[in-house]
């Protein structure tokens, strides 16, 4: 070749090394979990392995502001890479000694007219964290992000565990969306019933035989809005941002941020088998405490009346009897439900919080979200919406010695409802406050960012068992799904543990409950919240064998490890979860045949253990097994039954 067409073509390669020609892999710790982020036709991509195995191909990149478009045009200039090791201790979630670490790898691009973005992914095992970050552009210190091209594609062979977005203003009271649908379960991703409004967060999907894939997302706070995917679309599914119809059209769909600013992490947990999922730390690896907690919160089992007892325990008389039957059972709280304002009133709650507290109880109170974005008819309404009212009300439950609230009816994920989110939690922790959340959004790292919150219901939880009898004919089917989806990835305040034979006051006739008290009992391990608000009533201390009110009476709410032990979702589910050296190992069946299961649980081996299990006339029983040097122990489970070793 001559030599002047050998230094054309020289000077012609060196001209687009900043092409990404070649692709650029960051790998886990371990080596096992690789990203490939390439820049194809001016577009990045990124596709993710498995010990080689494709579980996310060529999936795409890129955000769209109102001040620069990075979704094509893009070039490569530079990258970084480094490592993250973290170390840290949190309450309120599935472990509490937390060792994160990870490598980072950051990509500096610019768009055609030369405004810069990166994209950064940290890879651990088992984990791939990435988001945008924005620098400032010049005299530009702000933006609206307005789009994310975010997309995620499968392999055509996988299947998904997908609950679909409820529509906006719809629902009880026009109070939708609140994440309270039931799931696909396995569906072809082709075969999912089209949804406009698309999936909530998180979603679980099967790699046919190769592994397991959870999508969510972490670190929204009042500086973005919260996301979800979009319905399945020409082979992938998307990141977007909540539609205008949300909080009555009040509010924009995208966010606005400050410059630098970044956009919340998109998390990708994946792995052969299902451990992985269920052991994930990583939305809380991800973020940091926001403020410092004002005092040590205590957590701990509430009893709350209506959730089978309804509206028409909302009154003083029967408020007594259930903190009574929350001093008998040694409960820390009593959630007071909605309709107090109107039914006790002030006067009156201060003296039922001073009977409370003379049989060591404390009390959690309901409040209405707002009074602007739904029609809830169910007061106090107009106290949690604007800061002058909130303060005013804190500070007469700060007087009057209440410990925590539960606040209801959010309808959406707008920047707007994150920002009423944040101000609630700010507020109450200046107040001595724990806060819990109803018809609500997924909570994103929320345990760790705010001190304070106790956990969100954010499912078709335990109000849909009195409601619907769909709903009680698939209870074991959403509980066996929720260890390895909802739960998973955030405290998830159900409000189980049913031990009425009948979920109506009378304990009779109607509502029937199609699941044994051992799954009831397996219920209080398989969901984690740090405050669970138990729906037991005052009949149960007498129609309840004593062992059963034992074990509610000594199980814990906060854990130190959690292992997951074996599973499939919507069939069965059996997690192990530690507090301090106690062991408790849970297990619920949803098929329609008695399932026969070969455990291993090393943590009891050699051991005896006690044994809450049905038998097979789906009676619950306690015995003590001793379980061999090996761990291995072989345990039956009855049709919508349950057990618990601990």
């Amino acid at each position: 070749m001559k030599s002047w067409l050998l230094s054309l073509l020289l000077s012609l390669v060196f001209a687009l090394p900043q092409s990404l020609a070649q692709s650029i892999t960051v790998e886990s710790p371990d080596k096992a979990v690789s990203v490939i982020l390439t820049l194809q036709t001016e577009r990045p991509t990124f596709r993710v392995t498995y010990k080689g195995t494709p579980m996310l191909e060529e999936s795409p990149l890129g955000i769209v502001t109102n001040e620069a478009d990075f979704s094509d045009g893009l070039t490569f200039l530079s990258k970084e890479e480094s490592k993250v090791d973290k170390q840290y201790t949190q309450d309120r979630i599935k472990k509490s000694s937390i060792h994160y670490a990870a490598n980072k790898l950051t990509c500096h691009f610019e768009n055609a007219k030369k405004k810069k973005i990166s994209i950064v992914f940290q890879v651990s095992n088992n984990d791939v964290a990435f988001r945008y970050e924005l620098p400032r552009w010049k005299d530009r210190t702000v933006c609206v992000v307005e789009k994310e091209l975010t997309g995620y594609r499968f392999p055509s062979v996988t299947t998904s565990f997908l609950s679909p977005s409820m529509n906006p203003m719809t629902g009880f009271a026009r109070t939708a969306p609140s994440y309270e649908s039931g799931y696909g379960i396995d569906a072809a991703m082709t075969g999912q019933p089209s949804r406009p409004e698309g999936y909530v967060f998180p979603g679980l999907f099967r790699v046919g035989d190769k592994g397991w894939v959870l999508l969510s997302e972490t670190g929204v706070s009042s500086q973005f809005c919260a996301s979800h995917l979009s319905q399945y679309k020409d082979g992938i599914y998307t990141i977007e941002y909540p539609g205008m119809a949300q909080n009555n059209g009040f509010g924009s769909s995208g966010a606005a941020i400050a410059l630098p600013g970044a956009t919340p992490w998109r998390t990708i947990t994946l792995g052969q088998s299902l451990k992985p999922i269920v052991e994930t730390t990583i939305p809380f690896d991800l973020v940091d405490p926001l403020y410092q907690a004002s005092q040590p919160y205590k957590y701990g089992k509430a009893t709350w009346s209506w959730i089978v007892w309804q509206d028409p325990s909302m009154n003083y008389e029967d408020q007594v009897k259930f903190i009574d039957l929350a001093s008998t059972l040694g409960y820390e709280y009593i959630l007071i439900d909605a309709l107090w304002d109107t039914n006790i009133g002030k006067d009156r709650m201060a003296q039922l919080l001073d009977y409370a507290r003379s049989k060591k109880v404390e009390a959690f109170l309901w409040y209405n979200s707002n009074g602007t974005t739904n029609d809830a008819p169910q007061g106090p309404h107009n106290k949690m919406n604007t800061a002058i009212e909130r303060k005013k009300e804190m500070k007469w439950l700060q007087q009057v010695g209440v410990k925590g609230i539960k606040v209801d009816f959010f309808g959406g994920d707008k920047q707007e409802t994150m920002r009423l989110y944040e101000d609630i939690l700010s507020d109450a922790n200046d107040y001595h406050l724990m806060v819990d959340f109803h018809g609500t959004t997924l909570p994103r790292g929320w345990e760790r960012m705010y001190p304070n919150y106790v956990g969100s219901e954010a499912v078709l939880a335990s109000e849909m068992l009195i409601f619907s009898q769909d709903v009680r004919n698939h209870e074991a089917v959403y509980a066996s799904l929720h260890p390895f989806i909802r739960n998973t990835v955030g405290s998830m305040e159900f409000g189980g543990v049913l031990l009425n034979k009948y979920l109506t006051k009378s304990n009779k006739e109607r509502n029937k409950r199609l699941t044994t008290d051992a799954f009831q009992l397996a219920t209080a391990v398989l969901f984690q919240n740090p405050v669970q608000m138990f729906g037991l009533t005052p009949n149960n201390l007498t129609d309840v064998p004593a062992f059963e009110l034992d074990f509610l009476k000594a199980v814990p709410t906060v854990w130190d490890e959690t292992v997951y032990v074996d599973g499939y979702p919507g069939q069965y589910a059996v997690i192990a979860r530690r507090h301090g050296s106690q062991w408790y190992v849970a297990g619920v069946n949803a098929k329609k045949e008695t399932l026969i299961l070969k455990l291993k649980l090393p943590m009891f081996a050699g051991k005896k253990a006690q044994l809450y299990n049905d038998d097979a006339s789906s009676s619950t029983t306690k015995k003590e097994v001793q379980l061999k040097q090996n761990g291995e122990f072989t345990v039956e489970i009855q049709p919508n039954g349950g057990f618990v070793i601990h």
